[in-house]
């Protein structure tokens, strides 16, 4: 992508360092991100999992894994609302801004707090047990730091600006540089002009991305949904043979094992 496919007045506004940061770096990311996923398929299928250590520990678990991924569904579709459904469509069905801004933030708020909660368990857990931090292989030391990093921006981010602060409409910049990439029709002025946490934000999401293919963030696309369909499976006790008595005094199974 160059600067040929963008705009005439964006073109002109965005720098050399925005052409870089704002179109360079995500179309290189989504490459790896695609391309990565399809070597990691053909390659490592056996790697292709969660990589759980249940076994070595679970308390923490118990509490940290379901508050990471509620957190992170709901953060998810919180971000598919805001940055890939323009403020037009959303005031076309009857939901208007300021309900629209209400709902984000608070929602968005609980749904931070939930996912770095858990992951801030997932990451005690690792690295206060010894037999899961030396199970820690190079990517999920990769994984995590990034990770956390892109959660604790986005929500210092939206405490910053739109909980404590005035308020930022990043529906009509952040949203609008991120759409216009899917359509190759990048917007860098867009989100040039942005907060820098709202930016730092969208280079570590898109660092993750990159990352993403290589992590044990692959099992997102093997959610196990045939177990929903999938019939019971019924488990019966074996019962234990009753004792019996022989000539000599001794007991011996009723089967006659010897």
């Amino acid at each position: 992508m160059n600067a040929a496919s963008l705009s005439p007045s964006a073109a002109a506004a965005a720098s050399g360092t925005d052409l870089l940061l704002w179109v360079a770096v995500p179309y290189v990311c989504l490459a790896v991100f695609v391309v990565g996923h399809i070597w990691r398929y053909r390659q490592d299928q056996f790697g292709w999992t969660t990589h759980t250590s249940q076994l070595l520990e679970h308390r923490w678990l118990r509490w940290g894994s379901p508050l990471f991924h509620l957190g992170a569904f709901m953060v998810i579709a919180g971000h598919v609302v805001g940055l890939a459904i323009p403020d037009s469509w959303t005031e076309a069905v009857g939901i208007s801004e300021h309900t629209y801004h209400t709902t984000a933030v608070w929602a968005g708020s609980v749904a931070g707090i939930a996912m770095v909660a858990g992951l801030g368990m997932l990451c005690t857990r690792r690295l206060l047990t010894r037999r899961i931090r030396l199970t820690t292989d190079r990517s999920d030391k990769l994984l995590f730091p990034l990770l956390s990093a892109t959660v604790v921006l986005g929500i210092t981010a939206t405490a910053a600006h739109n909980v404590f602060g005035a308020g930022y409409d990043y529906r009509s910049t952040v949203s609008v540089w991120f759409r216009g990439l899917f359509v190759l029709q990048p917007h860098p002025e867009a989100i040039g002009g942005a907060p820098l946490l709202f930016q730092l934000h969208a280079l570590t999401a898109f660092l993750l991305f990159a990352a993403w293919p290589f992590t044990r963030l692959v099992h997102v696309w093997s959610a196990p949904i045939g177990y929903l369909a999938r019939p019971y499976l019924v488990y019966r006790r074996r019962a234990t043979p009753a004792a019996a008595p022989t000539s000599a005094g001794r007991t011996r199974s009723a089967s006659g094992s010897r």
